[in-house]
């Protein structure tokens, strides 16, 4: 059964996940996770979903957000623009825009970003 949610496991090490705790308990997974950001806690509950279905029978989770004041934070790459950042967190690059405002006290222009700056991505 530990196979079933290998990906699950992976991701949690990848996010750098903290807190975790896993157990089996009558055949049944429990695992417990908190992670930085709500993004990454859906990451995880998205890719548990995708392997044990919309309400898995075979896993208990209960996974918190350190920090719920914002949906993630990001340190722009030499390669980001605000579009694929939105994809990146909203599979909607047309919402760039909510990242920039968010964000006006260190940019003064959707079009104008640079690598290093930490933004605050926002809840939609």
């Amino acid at each position: 059964m530990k196979e079933k949610y290998q990906k699950v496991f992976d991701l949690c090490e990848k996010l750098d996940v903290k807190d975790g705790e896993l157990k089996v308990e009558e055949g049944i997974f429990k695992l417990w996770a908190t992670t930085k950001y709500p993004f990454e806690k859906n990451q995880i509950i998205a890719k548990i979903k995708e392997i044990g279905g919309e309400n898995p029978t075979d896993i208990f989770f209960d996974i918190k957000a350190k920090d719920e004041t914002v949906f993630a934070r990001h340190y722009i790459q030499s390669l980001d623009t605000l579009s694929s950042i939105a994809e990146t967190y909203y599979g909607n690059p047309m919402k760039y825009d909510n990242i920039f405002q968010a964000n006006t006290d260190i940019l003064k222009d959707p079009n104008t970003i640079l690598s290093g700056q930490n933004l605050v991505i926002p809840f939609l």
